[in-house]
């Protein structure tokens, strides 16, 4: 089931390491990093499921908390995480031939993930996988964005739908396709594929199901 998407994301120049349950995944990460490393995070369900959230937290790292303001927007905060040793989220998809999708609302994320910390952890469950770009972005728009909305509480028609409310039109509506809300949480759209930076991105893919 994984050898085709190890290969494809190895061809990509991203490393991958395989986690046979969320329980390894701590273990793992914990191998990647040094005491006191700069380290910040993404907003992810991921990371809470697996514990790598616990131990990025756990004071043998100085961590930079992007909520630490309060509303995760201020934009001096944003520059100081560009500036880290390390850098961990999930993916909202991965395609079978290696690419990354992601999709932001306020774009600190997919800022991240394509400049400025010098690693990036991601960490990937099994059902974030995918056939295509194609069908990455219409796995937002049916699963990742309206679960989010609700977990942020948010207001936006796909909290209230299920799905986006470009599916009522389309069951292939366009990527950018959506609705008009203020917060709408799928604004700025990544796909990572071929790294100039060889082995500066690292995907932990888990043989479980993990977030949103």
């Amino acid at each position: 089931m994984y050898e085709n998407v190890i290969q494809n994301l190895k061809k990509n120049n991203i490393n991958v390491i395989f986690a046979e349950n969320k329980e390894k995944v701590s273990s793992i990460v914990e191998g990647l990093l040094f005491p006191g490393a700069t380290i910040s995070s993404g907003g992810s369900v991921s990371l809470s499921e697996c514990g790598v959230l616990d131990l990025i937290k756990s004071g043998k790292y100085n961590y930079i908390d992007r909520n630490s303001n309060g509303d995760g927007k201020t934009s001096n905060i944003f520059k100081e995480i560009l500036d880290c040793d390390f850098y961990f989220c999930s993916s909202n998809a991965l395609t079978e031939n290696g690419e990354l999708i992601n999709v932001d609302g306020f774009c600190n994320r997919i800022s991240a993930i394509s400049f400025g910390p010098k690693k990036v952890v991601m960490i990937v469950g099994k059902n974030k996988i995918v056939k295509d770009a194609e069908q990455g972005f219409l796995r937002v728009k049916r699963i990742a964005a309206p679960l989010n909305t609700v977990r942020l509480c948010l207001d936006t028609p796909c909290s209230k739908l299920g799905h986006c409310i470009s599916l009522e039109k389309s069951d292939t509506p366009g990527i950018t396709e959506g609705c008009a809300s203020k917060n709408r949480i799928c604004r700025n759209y990544l796909i990572s594929g071929m790294q100039n930076d060889s082995g500066r991105i690292t995907v932990i893919l888990v043989d479980d199901c993990l977030g949103y």
